[in-house]
């Protein structure tokens, strides 16, 4: 088993976040980019991420790609990129379902049996590190991995069940709530494993995002001394960033909001906004706070009782990502809660206006 600590090594955090004087591609050595709601939507990629990445890469920024999904191997993952115009090779892709799959190694003996709750992707990583992977508790299995698999069914959590109550380990490749869609956040694998618990009364061990051992698991295969985690979810990629003390980049081409990200809690804001990957490429001008008000350039923030106070917001000539990131700062500093950000109407209103310009971009 590797060791829980920090996999973040020797990075020059910015203390206030939300700024940055140079390029990003001019501070950190590599980007680990989250895939679903990053680079691409369902079997289509973010538009003009493929130009942007390709523009990151002649730079001398390198890439890797992490992924909680657990439904397709590294090299599937890598041919799919490939096809995108984002070119990939197998080592540059690390899953959830490897990292489980190598834990699992750790923890049992050569040819053990282990029930899949998945796709055939992580029965394949299973095998691959010495183990039989199998789909009934007949088999007498010794662990349970769970991880998203959109053929997953009744039976499959049934035989879970069976096998779980018997006293198998079960481990997580992850517990996303939703993932991405064109047509709309769908189940993820969080959702399933949330039907697990319940019919158990146990908990899982988790081993992706927001827990170390998947970036861990790339920074050591890549070699990374300044890494950059990107990512478009808070409660995974950012949070994640934040327990390994990285320094990272919300995008907002996936489920994160506007809204929702003014509202962050402590352990899940970033360093960095962005619309999409383009922020890798730009400075991130500074966020200025004094006495509770927020400055961005020409965008102004600050909480006057239980409202926010916006201005600057409702020209064009403003940057809406400058409005945002004021607003985040402003309820950062003020700790607000979710309902208090969602309570106030000036708050919603510059979210939404910010929302609409990211729309009128696509």
């Amino acid at each position: 088993m590797r060791p829980a600590g920090n996999w973040a090594p020797a990075l020059s955090h910015l203390p206030d976040g939300l700024a940055a004087s140079s390029p990003l591609t001019d501070i950190y050595d590599i980007a680990l980019l989250d895939l679903d709601g990053v680079v691409y939507i369902g079997d289509q990629p973010v538009p003009g991420v493929p130009e942007v990445l390709s523009a990151v890469r002649e730079i001398g920024m390198r890439l890797a790609f992490v992924t909680n999904n657990a439904s397709r191997r590294a090299a599937e993952v890598a041919a799919v990129l490939t096809e995108m115009g984002v070119p990939a090779a197998a080592q540059d892709v690390t899953t959830s379902a490897q990292v489980a799959a190598h834990l699992l190694r750790e923890r049992l003996a050569p040819g053990s049996a282990v029930l899949v709750v998945g796709a055939e992707a992580l029965a394949d990583e299973v095998r691959d590190a010495g183990l039989t992977p199998a789909r009934s508790a007949d088999s007498m299995p010794a662990a349970v991995v769970q991880g998203y698999g959109p053929g997953v069914s009744y039976r499959d959590l049934a035989e879970a069940t069976v096998a779980i109550r018997g006293g198998a380990l079960w481990m997580a490749t992850n517990t996303d709530s939703t993932i991405p869609s064109v047509r709309g956040p769908l189940p993820g694998n969080g959702a399933l494993v949330a039907a697990l618990r319940v019919a158990t009364g146990t908990r899982p061990e988790v081993v992706g995002k927001p827990h170390l051992g998947l970036h861990r698991e790339c920074v050591e295969r890549t070699g990374a001394r300044r890494p950059l985690v990107v990512g478009d979810r808070l409660d995974t990629d950012i949070a994640g960033a934040v327990a390994a003390g990285a320094d990272s980049l919300l995008v907002l081409s996936g489920l994160t909001t506007p809204e929702i990200l003014i509202a962050a809690q402590a352990g899940q804001r970033p360093t960095y906004i962005s619309f999409d990957v383009t922020g890798l490429l730009e400075e991130h001008p500074e966020v200025v706070s004094d006495d509770g008000q927020a400055t961005c350039r020409g965008s102004m923030a600050r909480w006057d009782g239980p409202d926010m106070v916006v201005s600057g917001g409702g020209v064009e000539a403003v940057e809406p990502l400058d409005v945002l990131r004021a607003l985040c700062a402003a309820s950062w500093a003020a700790d607000r809660s979710p309902e208090a950000v969602r309570a106030s109407d000036a708050a919603a209103a510059a979210a939404l206006h910010t929302l609409e310009l990211v729309d009128r971009q696509d």
